[in-house]
């Protein structure tokens, strides 16, 4: 949520930062104009609340002077019920406000590109180097499908398009990436967690999700009042909601592999097979609480720390600062890991890290202390440290074989068991 203070006296700095972001500056200016609106009834109905003490006060003279106060009780009366319409109105205009400030995206950092998509994104840099075939390289799912570890005709009997069963080699597969990710995360100081995979409203609205994205979730419970976590980042952002952290603990870093659910509304077309666009997938996320003059600094460290494992699996892949109409709704600076496809001869996403300063706390009340004691909100990050299934994609595209065969990366071997990934039918 954006700062109300920023916005009443920044209002036409406002308008510029957002309009990159698709954010009319007709909406900016209802916003404000309601705001001033409930600040002057606001001071209406403090008036007429000491007009009512007056009131009260002189009912009380009159009664102890036993003489008539009929006409200052209708006087009161009558100031009353101003008063309960004034209450009335608030309660629409602060409904209409909140509505507003939930809807407007963060203020995006004015050092990231400003652009209507992904053709503005800027290329930060290049990582490894791209395998040369010799041999037409397959798609991850023919491969997977040759292989028999991944099967999508049985998951889309058991449960629809977009899901897959991962079997024998292929569970082994993706259990080995994500306990690597997590051992590796643990190493850089993340504390690991394991976390519920099911939130309250309040929390897909701390960290943003809704009500913007409400249609992309899976919604659960007798009135729908719970949701199926999208991604570990909701339940690791929100593990402080409402709570003032320790300063002196400042940064904190956080990491858990989790189940991600999403409808994948308005996705019809794309990615259809494979890996790379499911409706649930396993995510290794990563979270940070800073202060906010460490955010940008634990933005660089954790955009490291994803790399570190693309680096360690020898996957190429750029590195992109995402422009201002391609970024995420929460975020203020985002940079995307973007690994090699061989099949495709392409980039493709594999981790989002974002800062989304003090956007999200604001929303979900996380604050700390600073050093002249005061309240101030926290600056709090996250990213993907990665994708797990887009993670196994990479895998057997850059590392398959000419005989069908996967070659396991090297620092999998020991969570995997083996070197190669054969041709089985175990089932």
């Amino acid at each position: 949520m954006l700062d109300i203070k920023y916005l009443r006296h920044h209002a036409d700095e406002a308008k510029v930062r957002l309009a990159g972001r698709g954010v009319a500056a007709e909406d900016i200016d209802a916003y404000l104009a309601a705001d001033e609106q409930r600040r002057t009834i606001l001071v209406q109905v403090e008036e007429l609340k000491a007009q009512r003490n007056a009131v009260s006060d002189q009912i009380g003279q009159k009664k102890r002077a036993k003489e008539d106060a009929t006409d200052v009780i209708a006087e009161m009366q009558q100031v009353s019920t101003q008063i309960k319409g004034l209450d009335d109105q608030l309660a629409l205009i602060d409904a209409d406000l909140l509505n507003r400030a939930l809807h407007f995206p963060n203020l995006p950092n004015p050092t990231i590109p400003v652009g209507a998509d992904e053709s503005a994104n800027r290329e930060e840099r290049v990582w490894g180097d791209i395998r040369q075939f010799d041999f037409e390289p397959k798609a991850h799912y023919e491969i997977g499908e040759a292989l028999g570890i991944l099967d999508w005709e049985r998951g889309a009997k058991v449960a629809g398009a977009r899901f897959v069963y991962y079997v024998g080699q292929g569970a082994r597969l993706e259990r080995a990436v994500y306990n690597y990710m997590l051992d590796e995360h643990q190493k850089e100081g993340y504390t690991e967690m394991i976390t519920p995979y099911m939130v309250k409203d309040e929390a897909m609205y701390g960290t943003g999700q809704y009500p913007k994205f409400m249609e992309d979730a899976y919604r659960v419970g007798t009135n729908d009042d719970m949701t199926l976590i999208p991604t570990a980042e909701v339940p690791l952002t929100n593990y402080y909601r409402e709570e003032v952290i320790d300063a002196d603990k400042l940064p904190i870093s956080i990491t858990a592999v989790s189940p991600s659910f999403r409808q994948e509304a308005g996705s019809a077309g794309r990615d259809t097979r494979g890996l790379i666009r499911m409706h649930q997938f396993n995510k290794v996320e990563m979270v940070k609480f800073a202060k906010p003059e460490q955010s940008y600094a634990e933005l660089e460290k954790m955009t490291q720390n994803a790399e570190h494992i693309l680096q360690t699996l020898n996957l190429p892949y750029h590195v992109l600062t995402l422009s201002t109409g391609d970024m995420g709704f929460s975020a203020a600076e985002t940079h995307d890991l973007e690994v090699w496809m061989p099949e495709q001869n392409v980039y493709r996403e594999i981790s989002s890290v974002s800062n989304t300063e003090a956007f999200q706390a604001r929303r979900a009340k996380i604050r700390y202390r600073d050093a002249d004691g005061d309240l101030q909100f926290v600056h709090t990050l996250n990213g993907s440290g990665l994708a797990v299934g887009r993670t196994v994609a990479a895998i057997l595209e850059n590392y398959q074989n000419a005989d069908g065969t996967v070659t396991v990366p090297e620092v999998l071997r020991p969570y995997f068991g083996a070197d190669l990934i054969v041709a089985e039918n175990s089932l």
